[in-house]
């Protein structure tokens, strides 16, 4: 079999992975408070569950990376956000609107240009241990930044956790090729070490920075993080692995026409999920105990019932009985 149908295969099934693990995070930080510290999170089910089905993508994407080019593999993550609009409108109990069709139909068909210019195979080059040093630490100046305090931290921590995820994709690359390619150099040395050291921080923190940018929402924050993760994994295989487009600069031109296509279906998708979280009809408040849907009983009615000695000072409560002794 082709082993560019494998690698688009086993990204397609990564990408459902990714996005059921997305849509069981959005509903585990619609039930967690803010104030809630990282080990209460660590101790629920739902996070654990995410965790798994984060792992299991990863994995078929590692395997994906063996038979494509990441330049290929990495840009359909974007379908991520294309299977968690469904999900996440049935997990929440409504339809999909027709904003939101029209966005996945945008996204895949900018995805379908970007293939087209990324099908070619790319260099199987490998980071070296400078290169991984300067990389993971521009990473990490890079989270740094977006992770300070200020305003709109769901679409920053978003964007932290997209760049995390697409480097240490392409960090992954570099081990995937040195444990299965034995002219790449020794087995156990410190490049690979460092890089898989890398690989580990840079996947549990996008994990825990998605978590925090899902408090705002799945439709933003996600379609953030599936845009940044190519672009960042791109940046890396095309600027140190030696990948390049397939066709030269005329594959420029579907390239950024693609692109323009999946910018506007994200931003489409992120819109309309948006108008359908504030659109949603809010349950009436449970009314409090003792409390009936029928006006409060006049104070005169309260007084007499309370203290039956207050009906001999009522002005009101004496004219019957004025009344009843004119009858005697």
């Amino acid at each position: 079999m082709n082993a560019t149908l494998i690698a688009v295969g086993l990204s397609l099934v990564s990408a459902a992975a990714y996005a059921l693990a997305a849509v069981a995070q959005a509903r585990l930080a619609g039930r967690t408070a803010p104030a809630d510290g990282v080990l209460r999170m660590l101790g629920r089910g739902a996070w654990w569950s995410a965790v798994a089905l984060n792992a299991g993508g990863a994995l078929l994407h590692v395997v994906a990376l063996k038979y494509g080019p990441l330049t290929l593999v990495q840009p359909l993550g974007a379908l991520t956000l294309v299977a968690a609009v469904p999900l996440g409108a049935r997990a929440a109990g409504r339809r999909v609107t027709r904003t939101e069709w029209r966005g996945t139909v945008l996204t895949l068909l900018g995805l379908g240009a970007l293939l087209l210019a990324a099908g070619g195979g790319g260099a199987r080059q490998t980071l070296t241990l400078p290169e991984a040093l300067g990389v993971g630490t521009a990473t990490m100046v890079i989270v740094a930044v977006l992770g300070r305090p200020g305003t709109r931290p769901g679409l920053r921590h978003a964007t932290a956790a997209g760049i995390t995820s697409g480097v240490a994709s392409a960090l992954t690359q570099t081990l995937t090729v040195a444990v299965t390619d034995h002219t790449a150099g020794p087995l156990i040395s410190w490049r690979l070490v460092t890089v898989a050291l890398f690989v580990s921080v840079f996947a549990m923190g996008g994990l825990l920075l998605a978590q925090t940018a899902f408090r705002s929402g799945l439709g933003a924050p996600l379609a953030v993080v599936t845009l940044a993760n190519p672009v960042a994994a791109a940046a890396v295989g095309m600027t140190l692995l030696g990948e390049r487009l397939q066709g030269g600069a005329i594959s420029l031109i579907p390239a950024l026409l693609g692109s323009a296509a999946a910018v506007r279906g994200v931003i489409l998708l992120s819109r309309a999920t948006a108008e359908a979280a504030v659109s949603a009809p809010a349950s009436d408040p449970a009314p409090a105990p003792g409390v009936t849907a029928s006006p409060p009983a006049p104070t005169q009615s309260r007084v007499i019932i309370a203290s039956p000695r207050t009906v001999d000072r009522q002005p009101l409560a004496a004219e019957p009985v004025s009344s009843s002794v004119g009858g005697a």
